[in-house]
């Protein structure tokens, strides 16, 4: 797999079901950090979706704790609306991990605060709005990275 897709503590289940999708079409695993604001179950989920869920790579996580433990010699890329790096200087190698915070509040400080180093953000042209929707913005990524890797 090239790239690990990262959600901690998903809200929307239509954002997690398109990042699913995402994976599937870009070769990608998908990593969900519990707890989430949906049932896995949800219709919403399966119907971002589609029938294409069940073919999804994924991996599940209790918490953050678990999911760092597991993962603690990975190397990781950090996306955050306060990264100073942009996107595009994220040094993307296989299995790269791409950590991604929830919709209302972004990745937790003391992550983005331990991280600095690995911290990003996609570049935005306008005052008006602080961040993407997650979708677009694990897209964005997600692509620039195969772009980079191809």
């Amino acid at each position: 797999m090239p790239l690990n897709i990262v959600l901690i503590e998903p809200e929307i289940p239509n954002n997690t079901g398109n990042i699913g999708r995402l994976t599937l079409g870009s070769g990608s695993r998908l990593h969900l950090v519990k707890p989430f604001g949906f049932e896995i179950s949800d219709a919403r989920l399966k119907r971002a979706g589609l029938d294409y869920w069940k073919h999804i790579d994924i991996t599940i996580y209790e918490n953050i704790e678990d999911f760092f433990n597991k993962n603690k010699d990975a190397a990781m890329a950090f996306l955050s609306s306060h990264g100073s790096q942009s996107h595009w200087d994220i040094p993307f190698k296989d299995n790269l991990f791409l950590v991604f915070g929830k919709e209302s509040s972004g990745l937790q400080k003391s992550i983005t605060d331990k991280n600095k180093k690995a911290l990003y953000k996609i570049p935005l042209h306008s005052e008006h709005i602080r961040s993407l929707n997650i979708a677009n913005a694990v897209s964005i990524v997600v692509y620039e990275g195969l772009r980079q890797l191809k």
